[in-house]
């Protein structure tokens, strides 16, 4: 799993995402993050939503039913046609808004993903019955030299409106202030078309302009109260949140789920988040292996072995795995970007990683994942390249089973380019050697700038992987060492006995390299300078900047 991948442009994918509990939750916390504008408090809105324009349309529905009730038993024989069509109006309008709280009511699928739509019914039907409703205050009394008010019913369908939809304040004043200009523009039309009687009236010469000033007023103190409830949501919602993490934005994406870069609530210390979604986490035992595994992880202290700070699983069953963010690249990465890797380089990354797995196998944690995306050359403390091992096993998916053409049962984990034969053939349980194996194949594509078997489908690579021997490091490139070539192909032997035996053996050869510590912290500085990812170094300076003291 590729933890510190950017998601644009020079993110290829990022494997999986980590978990933590099985089935039943533990003492360990349940933990909801905070997004900000991100997914999680989007979904939350979209919840509100739904209740408030329940409760909204329920409301309007009461209202309108009571005022139709009262027309209908005060009809009178000389109604005019407009009245009549007002009567319409006021029953499809009672009857539309009605129908939407009882869908919102039976949590309706359809109207749970269309309501904005459903907002637009309701309020917009409203306005329409408004906007006749105001036509028939504004010309049943003129000829009589005055009218009646129209701004009360606008006034209610306004604060109706702030109170109950949840809104950034940009989008509640375009709304408010469509149906605050409603009225106005109405009556300052209606100007032109008045009867004599209602013109001579000194009273009504000053209306258009108490009615403008009126819905202006209105309008910008119900937009400033959408701007305050928001605000006031958002605060409550960060404020459960105590000493728990924000997620900023989304630094990759994989099979089972997304990695965030976050910030501690409290510490603003930043650090990367995989979120593993419940749906995607599969059977219980999948969910006790990663709670198991990722609390051998946290126990690992090596600082070749990236940090753990928390893990758990939210409020809406989301697993969670947080660690350090790490400025920089993973191995998969540069190679992408600028080839095959020095002699001097791989040998100086390699041992470290060879310190940091050498500290899992006496704690009896083998990875069974180690590739290119899972190494990572980072800055840390102004120290450049300095390697961290990420992920042992916890948030790899399973092979996957239809795309590698594999239709029996088991459980394959790893990547099929840098699996080992027995994690391939499934034969035998992985151990250290086969984690040396995957670190030998991993050399060797740093070194040759190309994996040990490629252009086959999944299922083909794990077969050459047991049968098919690979071609000799010398002869993908005649000017690597020989010394460090020997070393890289032992590590790729197909009996585990024939292989370094130990982490700790196979660092210990690669110091005897010639090569070996001639890639010095000032080439690693200078080069880091000089090349890299820009989009990924601006996000590296931007975190950092950001939470600097």
């Amino acid at each position: 799993m590729n933890t510190q991948k950017h998601a644009t442009p020079f993110d290829p994918t990022i494997d999986a995402v980590v978990s933590n509990l099985s089935g039943k939750p533990d003492s360990h916390h349940a933990v909801a993050l905070v997004e900000g504008s991100t997914p999680e408090l989007a979904a939350e809105t979209n919840d509100l939503l739904r209740d408030r324009l329940k409760v909204a349309s329920l409301l309007l529905f009461t209202g309108f039913l009571a005022f139709l009730i009262k027309n209908l038993f005060s009809l009178a024989a000389n109604e005019t046609t407009f009245d009549w069509i007002l009567l319409a109006v006021h029953t499809v309008t009672t009857v539309t808004t009605g129908l939407v709280g009882l869908r919102l009511c039976s949590e309706c699928p359809v109207i749970r993903r269309h309501l904005r739509l459903a907002e637009l019914v309701v309020f917009g039907g409203s306005g329409s019955f408004f906007l006749l409703v105001s036509c028939a205050l504004l010309t049943e009394t003129a000829d009589e030299g005055y009218i009646r008010s129209v701004a009360p019913i606008w006034l209610l369908l306004i604060f109706t409106y702030a109170l109950f939809v949840p809104n950034t304040w940009r989008r509640a004043a375009f709304v408010i202030g469509a149906m605050a200009a409603a009225p106005v523009i109405l009556v300052s039309g209606f100007w032109f078309v008045a009867p004599d009687a209602l013109l001579d009236n000194i009273r009504f010469r000053a209306y258009p302009i108490e009615v403008t000033m009126l819905m202006t007023l209105c309008a910008v103190i119900a937009v400033w109260g959408v701007h305050t409830i928001g605000t006031l949501r958002r605060v409550a919602f960060e404020a459960k949140q105590l000493g728990q993490y924000r997620l900023k934005q989304q630094i990759g994406q994989g099979g089972m789920g997304e990695v965030y870069l976050a910030e501690h609530v409290l510490l603003k210390r930043p650090c990367a988040i995989k979120l593993i979604r419940p749906e995607k986490a599969g059977d219980a035992n999948s969910l006790a292996r990663f709670e198991r595994e990722v609390k051998a992880t946290a126990k690992l202290t090596h600082w070749n072995t990236v940090e753990i700070f928390d893990y758990g699983r939210s409020d809406n069953g989301t697993f969670y795995y947080v660690m350090e963010y790490l400025p920089g690249l993973n191995l998969g990465q540069l190679v992408e970007m600028h080839g095959a890797l020095p002699p001097e380089r791989v040998i100086h990354l390699m041992m470290q990683t060879c310190e940091a797995l050498g500290e899992a196998h006496r704690k009896n944690l083998i990875h069974r994942d180690i590739k290119p995306g899972n190494i990572f050359a980072a800055n840390r403390g102004g120290v450049y390249d300095v390697a961290k091992l990420l992920d042992f096993g916890l948030a790899k998916p399973l092979v996957d089973l239809e795309d590698s053409g594999l239709t029996q049962e088991g459980s394959i984990t790893g990547s099929p380019l840098f699996m080992s034969p027995e994690q391939a053939s499934g034969e035998s349980r992985p151990d250290a050697r086969s984690d040396i194996y995957s670190l030998g194949a991993v050399a060797y594509y740093l070194l040759a700038g190309e994996p040990l078997f490629s252009g086959m489908n999944a299922m083909k690579i794990m077969i050459a992987h047991v049968s098919k021997e690979p071609v000799p490091l010398i002869e993908r490139n005649a000017s690597l060492p020989e010394d460090l070539s020997a070393i890289v192909m032992r590590c790729l032997q197909k009996n585990p006995q024939d292989r370094f035996q130990d982490a700790e053996s196979l660092r210990e050869a690669l110091a005897d390299c010639r090569d070996a510590g001639n890639w010095t912290r000032e080439q690693a500085r200078s080069w880091w300078e000089n090349y890299g990812c820009p989009n990924k170094k601006a996000l590296d300076r931007e975190v950092f900047a950001t939470n600097s003291i």
